[in-house]
């Protein structure tokens, strides 16, 4: 089973009241690197959302009580989980079980009992959709922007429509600061609409005319200008700091300008002003039909002649919209009702898997999309032409080198203006794996950046009081050496201490350098290392530890525990960290239990507690950096994100399992070094 390779951050709520079957999703998806939290029954599971964010929702149809079934009606009906992805699992094939499914709000449906490849595929899909559908939304601005302004323009037959629709559709679509737009029809007849910083259109007063008047008439008008110089602006206002004007041009001739103002200059980016171009060319066409409309009008041009006119000028903004479509970054395809493909764009021609345009267009889609499961495409358009609304999906594809690529589908509907029905289905792809790639690093990057920028704290602040306990220790020990201290009867008991002040004081500076390795993301040297002595290091150290006399201590080690390969500093570490967090939660009574055996090709060591348990709602982020839960100056948050990291960097896992009430079991799992491995070492 191979484990996927994105979305291991995702928080995964299991709903079911068989035990074993909980435990047995955990693990799957736990070995997947996903965050589990679980759940009996609905109530329990109501209340594990409102303390975790989770992604996605797996629930068992049959359930006492308030059923599965119910359980999915109801997080439908809740804003805050209308739209979390949810998979039903039932033991039940039956068709009309999974159409209630569907109809209550499943997004899908599992058959149990179900392989755990499966499971992982399909909740890796989900959850790629929760995760990155603000993507989409971003994907889809230059599609819906140009379609609406086309839509608007081609109703505009006033030179007073045509600018308030391309100045209120750029300025709602960009969130710009001030919109304006200029148009000359006929003789020095011009139409002007501003849009100010409240979304009114009537103070023409805040765009200078006569400046803009003069640009037109100049050369630079010849393309867009870029306005950086408050000087030169040409709308009348104290804040913003950029403004893009674009040229109204057709023929050769400037019939006005489009200009759009921002107050940061990283608001007019490249494809804010590619938006800004493609509207003033469309609304150039428009202008140029709404002056040969007024020309008509005054001179009673023959109605047969204007319709002529007008038909092949709208035949020419087709065209160009086509254009537009065919040169955005997206693959596009469009299906009428009788699912036969009516549009395909240029990029749905390139690549390995491209099919030309001519071959497809009035074909049967089931018939071009053959690597597609029929069932699953024609229940993913019916629900689109039925329901109207748009379906999203992701999904990865390997390339041909190999690697995987994200995609984003989106499924949307087009309505018919003289039925009000869908009367075709838009189906746009996108490849977003770089910015998938590039949102990773960057959620990396800050985690790490901010556990450095404490470790750098720590090694400063630390290691001089550290120095010094060792300075005085070696010197208490020199003294000792020479028999200062022959006649105390705690002679040897004073060895041993300063001994063990010495060892513990260089180890908490390892500890630090250490720290700062992690957040680095340095190799440390590993060696072939038995984790038995490891642990039983450990437990000398812990033994010394002011703690309750009825804390107990109890240990299940294996006499053939695999070697493994490791740091043995950082390993310790690590089962120092987790046992002192049992102490914490244990108070002044209670057992810590460290086990430590052979699992297949693993080795798995597990440090119990009896002590108050993890609330759900923080078992998701207890290995985060700087999450505690601890008083003030009784801890920092970083142990657990620390051990996560050193077990991270061993190619090991850190799980936890918490019970309120009863205790708390981390499990360390580490890769066990192989007999042929250990005999080339």
């Amino acid at each position: 089973m191979v484990a996927p390779t994105e979305n291991q951050n995702a928080t995964l709520l299991i709903v079911d009241d068989d035990h074993a079957a909980r435990e047995r999703l955990r693990e799957i998806f736990e070995t997947a690197k996903y965050r589990v939290v679980t759940a009996s029954e609905a109530a329990s599971a109501l209340r594990v959302l409102k303390g975790v964010r989770c992604d996605l929702v797996a629930l068992d149809l049959e359930m006492p009580g308030v059923d599965g079934l119910a359980l999915c009606k109801l997080l439908r009906a809740q804003p805050t989980t209308s739209k979390l992805p949810i998979i039903a699992l039932s033991e039940s094939d039956d068709e009309a079980r999974k159409v209630q499914a569907f109809t209550a709000g499943a997004d899908d449906y599992i058959t149990k009992p179900s392989t755990p490849g499966e499971l992982l595929s399909r909740v890796s899909l989900h959850v790629r959709t929760s995760q990155r559908e603000w993507a989409l939304i971003g994907s889809n601005r230059e599609l819906r922007f140009l379609s609406d302004v086309g839509r608007g323009l081609l109703r505009a037959l006033e030179p007073e429509q045509l600018v308030r629709r391309v100045a209120g559709a750029t300025y709602d679509a960009l969130d710009a600061a001030l919109c304006a737009a200029l148009v000359t029809v006929g003789h020095e007849n011009n139409a002007v609409c501003v849009f100010d910083r409240e979304g009114g259109a009537d103070d023409h007063t805040l765009l200078n005319e006569d400046a803009l008047q003069k640009w037109l008439r100049s050369a630079e008008s010849a393309s867009s200008l870029l306005i950086a110089q408050k000087s030169d602006f040409l709308l009348r206002d104290d804040i913003h700091s950029v403004e893009y004007v674009s040229p109204f041009r057709f023929a050769g001739r400037v019939k006005g300008a489009l200009i759009v103002a921002f107050d940061l200059r990283e608001q007019c980016g490249e494809t804010e002003r590619r938006l800004i171009d493609a509207a003033a060319q469309q609304t150039s066409l428009a202008a140029h039909i709404c002056s040969l409309y007024q020309a008509a009008r005054e001179q009673s041009v023959s109605l047969a002649r204007e319709v002529e006119r007008r038909t092949a000028e709208s035949e020419a903004q087709k065209r160009f919209i086509e254009a537009i479509v065919d040169s955005l970054p997206l693959s596009l395809y469009a299906i009428d009702r009788q699912y036969r493909v009516a549009a395909w764009n240029r990029n749905r021609e390139l690549g390995e898997l491209g099919i030309p345009r001519g071959s497809v267009l009035g074909k049967n889609v089931f018939d071009v999309l053959t690597r597609q499961p029929r069932d699953m495409l024609e229940q993913e358009f019916a629900r689109v032409f039925e329901s109207g609304e748009i379906e999203r999906i992701e999904q990865e594809t390997p390339s041909p080198k190999g690697d995987l690529r994200h995609w984003v589908i989106s499924k949307i509907p087009m309505w018919a203006d003289d039925t009000g029905e869908v009367s075709h289905v838009i189906t746009v792809g996108e490849d977003v794996t770089e910015r998938v790639e590039a949102n990773r690093a960057v959620a990396r990057a800050e985690k790490l950046a901010a556990v450095g920028r404490l470790a750098a704290g720590v090694v400063h602040e630390i290691n001089n009081p550290l120095a010094t306990i060792s300075a005085c220790a070696e010197s208490l020990e020199a003294r000792l050496n020479e028999g200062a201290f022959d006649s105390s009867p705690e002679r040897d008991d004073l060895r041993e201490y300063l001994g063990l002040i010495r060892s513990e004081a260089f180890r908490c500076k390892s500890i630090t350098m250490g720290l700062l390795d992690f957040s680095r993301t340095r190799a440390s040297q590993h060696v072939t290392i038995d984790l038995a002595d490891v642990i039983r290091s450990a437990a000398r150290l812990l033994s010394h530890q002011k703690r309750s006399p009825e804390v107990q201590f109890a240990f299940e080690i294996a006499v053939d525990l695999h070697p493994v390969s490791g740091d043995p500093g950082q390993l310790q570490q690590a089962v120092i960290a987790l046992a002192a967090n049992a102490f914490d939660a244990m108070g002044d009574s209670g057992t810590l239990t460290i086990v430590a055996h052979n699992s297949d090709e693993k080795v798995v060591v597990e440090v119990s507690d009896t002590g108050v348990g993890i609330p759900p709602e923080n078992l998701a982020k207890i290995f985060e950096p700087f999450f505690t839960t601890k008083e003030i100056g009784r801890g920092t948050g970083l142990g657990l994100a620390v051990c996560y990291g050193i077990l991270t960097e061993h190619g090991g896992t850190l799980d936890v399992q918490s019970t309120l009430g009863t205790g708390t079991t981390f499990t360390i799992t580490l890769p066990a070094i192989k007999q042929d491995e250990e005999s080339t070492r």
